[in-house]
């Protein structure tokens, strides 16, 4: 074995994750959002781009040497800029100024308003006291009379069930509010609101003396009423999908367009093109600065229309794989690789593609993800999608006798049955628990 050191001369090849590289991978996995984000930090950074603000109506400067220019086939028809949904305001104004509105028009001394505003800032987002007993309140001097008698005025403003200090607390509050008295139902949250949550009726009917189709009427009740108090009030303006591609029937095929005005217009910066044009090498420090920036939002140009056709690539493969879906809404079993192998490009990309991307059909605006899903076997020799599976066990248990509701097994057997689909019925299980259905114990009803 020769161990003699040296330098030696030797050719190797390997991929290497240039800048460039990386902001490609990049963008192409960001949403519109998220890229319009990206295209504003930019903006910021580099003096040659300029965003267009589609709200002025100024000309575009088509002459320019690089912009974003709409495509002729990529919007489709013209729509309307200013959806009547974004102007939907938020459904409740904040949590806490609701409750000081209300102190205003009570009639006590300043002190004791005073007292109400301390408990108030104490009240969390969904509407319960964080302090818990008057141990708390002693800490600013007040009395446990004082924190009973602001407490009171607290807990009967609206809505119902404020200032509880407990889930059991606040139930009770919206029950006493009720027009009809139900004393069964204000004892069991009261004292066996636990007991009663896990079902253990036949126990708790002996311990009682009523019967179950009483605690049936007990549940029904309960489960009118709000978990939070402040369920409903507040939170923040309503966000609405933007869908990065539209599939329309055209021409007796189904066509994908994309939305391009989603994202934001950009162009050159008219005072600096004439830098770019400078013949005198003066300021050549300057030139140079802007050149480099001009080659940086080439780059950019290029790699969102690099991500927009790719975009458009990988929807048409899907909706290639999908035209069940589209025109009866029966969806196939699909995976990266399907997609992968239609489009022509590598599963990492398809996956980076359908990121965080939504697309406007016939049946509605659905995440590019959600046309993914593994298949069983059947017997015919095809399969059948794991959301065709969840579909049919909802509706099964929404159709079902609630007083014999069907177990996981029962499932199984049915889907054995009817559309001869092998299914285990742990597989059952986890189907229902991602559809966030309780199990058949928890599903019966006594009445």
């Amino acid at each position: 074995m020769n161990l003699e050191m040296g330098l030696f001369q030797q050719q190797t090849m390997k991929l290497v994750m240039t800048q460039q590289l990386r902001q490609a991978i990049s963008l192409l996995q960001y949403s519109s959002l998220e890229l319009s984000e990206y295209i504003e930090e930019q903006a910021l950074e580099n003096p040659l781009l300029e965003v267009i603000d589609s709200k002025r109506d100024e000309p575009i400067a088509y002459d320019a040497p690089v912009m974003w220019q709409d495509r002729e086939d990529g919007g489709g028809e013209a729509r309307e800029k200013d959806s009547y949904l974004e102007q939907i305001k938020a459904s409740g104004e904040e949590l806490t100024t609701m409750l000081f509105d209300q102190l205003q028009h009570q009639d006590v001394s300043t002190q004791v308003y005073d007292q109400v505003t301390y408990l108030i800032y104490n009240v969390d987002e969904q509407g319960y006291l964080r302090i818990g007993d008057w141990n708390g309140a002693s800490e600013v001097g007040m009395s446990e009379a004082d924190y009973a008698n602001a407490l009171y005025i607290l807990q009967g403003f609206e809505p119902v069930g404020i200032g509880a200090r407990s889930l059991a607390e606040s139930l009770l509050l919206q029950l006493q509010s009720l027009p009809e008295e139900h004393t069964l139902a204000e004892v069991i949250v009261e004292h066996h609101l636990q007991t009663f949550a896990e079902k253990k009726w036949k126990r708790l009917s002996e311990e009682l003396g009523v019967t179950l189709q009483e605690l049936q009427s007990v549940q029904d009740c309960i489960s009118s009423l709000k978990p939070w108090p402040a369920q409903g009030v507040g939170g923040e303006s309503p966000k609405f999908i933007s869908p990065d591609v539209y599939v329309e029937w055209q021409d007796g095929q189904w066509a994908v367009q994309l939305n391009d005005e989603s994202l934001p217009r950009i162009r050159m910066n008219k005072q600096y093109r004439n830098l770019l044009e400078k013949k005198n090498q003066s300021d050549h420090e300057a030139v140079e600065y802007a050149h480099q920036k001009y080659k940086q939002l080439v780059w950019l140009l290029k790699s969102i229309d690099q991500r927009q056709q790719t975009v458009r690539l990988v929807t048409e493969a899907i909706v290639d794989f999908q035209q069940e879906f589209l025109s009866s809404g029966n969806l196939k079993p699909m995976t990266l690789r399907d997609v992968a192998e239609r489009a022509d490009v590598h599963e990492s990309t398809v996956s980076r593609t359908t990121t965080a991307k939504y697309m406007q059909t016939p049946k509605g605006c659905f995440e590019l993800k959600a046309f993914f899903s593994k298949g069983l076997a059947n017997t015919g020799g095809d399969e059948t999608s794991s959301t065709v599976l969840k579909q049919a066990i909802r509706q099964w248990i929404n159709d079902e006798d609630k007083m014999k509701p069907l177990s996981d097994q029962k499932i199984t057997d049915r889907f054995h049955t009817e559309q001869g689909v092998k299914v285990s019925r742990r597989a059952v299980a986890k189907y229902r628990d991602e559809l966030k259905i309780p199990a058949s114990s928890k599903r019966k009803r006594f009445a």
